[in-house]
């Protein structure tokens, strides 16, 4: 079981703009049968875990749920849950969302979805495996970082889709080489 981040980035490192805003990146041609794209991605992933804007982004741009997998909204306001989902709210400590996204995800993969210091949390409490970004072939200026926070990478792999730079990285740890 592994623990991803698995996101769209600018060129200079920014998921979405400062009002959340994914215009920009669906203004981009990208292979959805190509490399390192979302439809292999996602059938690997058992659980989500996201922060409350990705979720409420969700809500407003997509037509109904279209997740099976049970997902985990960390949010400290009250909000929809769509008839068919399977939508869990959280606050606080990630680890303890991380060991019920694990145990639910029924061996498969454990998706955090959206948010740079959600994903960034999860890294410092020793729970995220790996950072998959695709680098879209546009630049923001300004907007949500892809992770507010350093943190040590080593590069698995690369592919080009399209125009897009995709690549894969495992987070290191203390003491790895």
């Amino acid at each position: 079981m592994t623990t991803h981040f698995y996101t769209a980035s600018s060129l200079d490192g920014f998921i979405a703009t400062h009002d959340h805003s994914l215009d920009w990146l669906f203004a981009q041609e990208f292979d959805s049968d190509g490399p390192m794209a979302y439809p292999a991605f996602v059938e690997r992933i058992g659980a989500l875990v996201m922060g409350a804007s990705s979720y409420e982004w969700l809500l407003r741009n997509q037509e109904g749920w279209v997740y099976d997998q049970p997902a985990w909204v960390f949010t400290h306001r009250e909000l929809p849950v769509p008839d068919e989902a399977d939508v869990r709210f959280a606050r606080g400590d990630v680890r303890g969302v991380h060991a019920e996204a694990v145990a639910a995800a029924g061996g498969k993969d454990v998706w955090i979805l959206g948010g740079g210091d959600l994903a960034g949390q999860f890294a410092d409490a020793g729970l995220l495996d790996e950072l998959w970004v695709q680098f879209a072939p546009a630049t923001l200026g300004s907007g949500r970082p892809l992770l507010p926070r350093p943190l040590a990478l080593e590069l698995v792999d690369t592919a080009r889709n399209r125009g897009f730079v995709c690549a894969r990285y495992r987070v290191l740890r203390p003491g790895d080489s």
